[in-house]
């Protein structure tokens, strides 16, 4: 094991936190350390606030999970592929070819999957729980992730194309996780451990109100953590599904895959001890794992390996998921109107966005100037607050990125 002999975080009201101390998320991190039988509260250097559990935030449980701090895009994460292709191969009919991911692949809330996709995930005997719940339930749930399976969402959801600055070689990059399937599930679940209905209408909830907790050893807590897994399986499924459709579109297969979850709980061994760690946009980074870490549409990714040190094991082997934002949506892009579809006000313009992702060799498809790369740290700057329990092994420079359209409604909350 190497030594960390300076170490890259500090501890603030016994949160352990690296980089920039947000305020907002770190009173948020410090109200999970003192809900249930938390073992360690900790924020990577891309952390903003989030509902219930920062963005960027992590909780150690003791047999505890909560499906707050999971969140409403249960098993979001990332996929990336090194293909057998130079990205040279590809930037002479780049604009065609995002062209074509855009047309072939749906991106927005609400859509559904032009095909139908059969897949063995639907034959998956942890469907049961909702059978527990209600027939009702089960149904409406198994339909709603059958329609959306293989579609991307909204928000800060993409699929990429990269350049691998050290090889030329082509990489393809996708973001998203349960769709409604696991945002249905979250509320679900925080519903029927506040004594409601499944599909009950939740009231008003509140960014900064105290995580929802569950016992696991308990049904209620049982039935969620199968559900959760269940959900992440569908996430899986779901960004392995459209990682085929883009190859295909390329006319090339992956030679190397690095695939993983950053809103999920984990039941983890840490210091001797059982443990469930709780990650919301945070990704795991035990040493030797791999993880793909995703920046702004201006910016680097990154393929990074856990290493193996005294300060990775202080972190709970995590890790950022992605730049982390400074800007929220409505600062960027402005207020919408959701009746005339108009947004007033905003700080970025969408003549702005297009210079800065122009300058930087990017063909653009979809997006809205809320996730502009003015709304982002540069990527190298989290990093570095964890340059001591990760490596960088391969910089990806993206050349295409397709996201949803500019004025998508998105109701996920994380």
């Amino acid at each position: 094991m190497e030594a960390s002999i300076n170490k890259n975080y500090q501890t603030i009201n016994g949160v352990r936190v690296w980089g920039e101390p947000d305020a907002g998320a770190l009173s948020q991190a410090q109200t999970c350390a003192e809900t249930g039988r938390v073992i360690q509260s900790l924020l990577m250097a891309d952390h903003h606030k989030g509902y219930s559990q920062p963005i960027g935030g992590v909780v150690v449980y003791d047999e505890q999970i909560s499906p707050s701090g999971v969140g409403y895009d249960i098993g979001c994460g990332n996929k990336a592929v090194r293909t057998n292709l130079m990205a040279s191969d590809v930037l002479p009919r780049i604009s065609e070819v995002m062209d074509q991911i855009a047309r072939s692949i749906s991106f927005g809330v609400g859509r559904v999957n032009n095909e139908r996709v059969d897949h063995e995930l639907f034959d998956d005997p942890d469907w049961a729980v909702y059978r527990e719940i209600g027939q009702q339930e089960h149904d409406k749930l198994f339909a709603l992730a059958r329609a959306q399976l293989g579609t991307v969402g909204s928000g800060n959801h993409f699929v990429d194309l990269f350049e691998e600055t050290e090889t030329g070689r082509l990489w393809i990059g996708n973001h998203f996780g349960s769709r409604g399937f696991g945002h249905r599930t979250a509320s679900g679940f925080i519903n029927l451990a506040a004594g409601r209905e499944f599909f009950a209408k939740a009231p008003g909830e509140k960014m900064d109100q105290p995580p929802v907790l569950l016992e696991l050893g308990h049904e209620l807590g049982e039935m969620y953590y199968r559900a959760m897994q269940l959900a992440g399986r569908y996430a899986y499924a779901g960004r392995d599904y459209v990682m085929d459709q883009v190859l295909s579109i390329l006319g090339t297969e992956a030679d190397f895959e690095v695939h993983n979850h950053h809103n999920y709980a984990w039941r983890e061994m840490h210091n001797g001890r059982d443990t469930i760690v709780v990650r919301k946009g945070a990704t795991p980074s035990a040493p030797g794992q791999l993880g793909f870490i995703g920046g702004s549409m201006g910016d680097i990714s990154v393929i990074v390996r856990g290493k193996d040190t005294e300060e990775n094991r202080d972190s709970f082997y995590s890790t950022v998921h992605g730049a982390g934002r400074v800007m929220s949506r409505t600062e960027a892009a402005g207020k919408m109107n959701w009746r005339t579809r108009k947004r007033t006000g905003g700080k970025i313009t969408t003549t702005q966005m297009n210079q800065a992702v122009h300058a930087f060799g990017v063909e653009l498809r979809g997006a809205g100037t809320d996730e502009s790369p003015f709304v982002y740290r540069k990527l190298q700057t989290v990093l570095d607050a964890h340059r001591n329990t990760i490596d960088v092994m391969h910089v990806l420079r993206p050349i295409g990125v397709c996201m949803a359209g500019a004025n998508e409604f998105d109701p996920y909350k994380d």
